[in-house]
């Protein structure tokens, strides 16, 4: 079995994929300005793309808009469309429009607003005139986040804004090791001045993972959810009911994956990314194997049926009765 691990054999079939991008796909540098590519990327995408089967990248990444990001990775081999380049940004566009919020501040580079602008939101950052007058506040990529964007943030929030978050994981796997996250620190800073509940629209968020769904157009126990961080991508993946699957080019090696608590351990660790080909089913396989899967269901409830039936008192069942 893939990696080591028994599959479930009641589980639903994988029709469709979700792949975090650093420490899975590739490596960047700590200003994101590079990318190395991870043994088996570009082979895995490729072959997906040919047996037709969903799949986007989801990163909790919000420096660059989704477009750019997916063109970014283009140039070095991974072939992956605009609209399955999935950022935190995008999912906040979605949350605010369904919401009613049409202004928000950003506290983020100029390119962790670009989703919002897209969806028709406007965007303000601090310093700009009405920057407190917003329906939430927006924190993301922000290597140069001063005291005066705390401030304001925390300004908004008192005066009813939502405090959405692109990212609340503390580090990222990157070619120098570890890297911190820019709008866990933020975030962090702004909460414990304002003690406000906050939205996260990247991972583990079950937001997160239920837009990608809808975007593939795949149910999400249908998904296999793939990435290096058992507190990201396997917790997301677990919380949803998604199957869960592990790399060892990311943060967490294979000898930490199998000390993991339940919600934080993998279905399977893949000794190589091209081992979640043997997960992900083609669009023929997955009809066969969903197929197979009703047909055991009912066999199974068949068998209960007949057990409960048997299990009845005689005269219950009308043994022994004579016909009248």
């Amino acid at each position: 079995m893939p990696g080591g691990a028994a599959r479930e054999t009641a589980r639903t079939p994988i029709r469709g994929a979700v792949f975090d991008v650093d420490g899975t796909l590739v490596l960047s540098n700590r200003s994101l300005s590079g990318y190395e590519v991870l043994p088996g990327a570009i082979e895995v995408l490729t072959t997906l793309k040919a047996r037709q089967v969903p799949f986007a990248l989801l990163t909790n990444g919000s420096a660059y808009p989704p477009a750019e990001q997916a063109a970014k990775l283009r140039e070095v081999g991974l072939p992956v469309d605009d609209d399955r380049m999935i950022t935190p940004s995008s999912i906040a566009a979605d949350h605010m429009l369904r919401r009613g919020i049409r202004r928000t501040l950003v506290l983020g580079s100029i390119g962790v607003g670009q989703a919002l602008r897209d969806a028709g939101i406007e965007t303000v950052h601090t310093g700009e005139a009405g920057a407190t007058e917003v329906g939430s506040v927006f924190v993301g990529w922000h290597p140069e986040c001063g005291m005066k964007d705390i401030e304001t943030a925390c300004q908004a929030i008192w005066g009813g804004a939502e405090l959405c978050v692109a990212s609340d994981v503390p580090f990222f796997a990157t070619k120098q090791g570890r890297t911190i996250g820019y709008s866990f620190a933020i975030t962090a800073a702004i909460r414990r001045l304002t003690r406000a509940p906050m939205t996260l629209t990247g991972k583990p968020s079950l937001l997160a993972l239920r837009f990608v769904a809808r975007r593939l157009g795949v149910p999400v126990r249908a998904l296999a959810v793939v990435g290096d961080d058992p507190i990201v991508e396997i917790l997301m993946a677990r919380r949803g009911g998604a199957t869960a699957l592990a790399v060892t080019t990311g943060t967490t090696r294979r000898g930490e994956w199998a000390r993991q608590a339940r919600l934080h351990r993998p279905h399977g660790i893949l000794g190589e990314l091209r081992e979640v080909l043997g997960w992900v089913a083609g669009a023929e396989e997955t009809a066969g194997a969903e197929a197979r899967l009703r047909s055991m269901r009912a066999g199974v409830k068949a068998a209960r049926s007949r057990t409960a039936v048997q299990s009845r008192p005689a005269a219950q069942r009308g043994v022994g009765r004579r016909s009248s």
